[in-house]
């Protein structure tokens, strides 16, 4: 995994206080658009070294994806 991965799951791991905040964080620590985040999220998700790297979000996130696919 690269840093980059690494701090996209950083990121994600943290609680946000309110809308906007997220967003901020994401282009100010990652200098990414927050479109670009979730999909880097979204492929890392499906990334082995992410779930054992950080299995605990890694496994929330998955729980939410699918979810929200289900709903559909």
């Amino acid at each position: 995994m690269s840093d980059r991965d690494r701090a996209v799951l950083a990121v994600e791991r943290r609680g946000w206080p309110g809308p906007g905040a997220k967003e901020r964080a994401i282009r100010e620590r990652l200098g990414i658009s927050p479109t670009r985040y979730y999909q880097l999220l979204n492929a890392l998700l499906d990334d082995p070294r992410a779930l054992e790297y950080d299995p605990v979000t890694v496994n929330r996130l998955r729980r939410v994806r699918a979810e929200r696919r289900e709903r559909r």
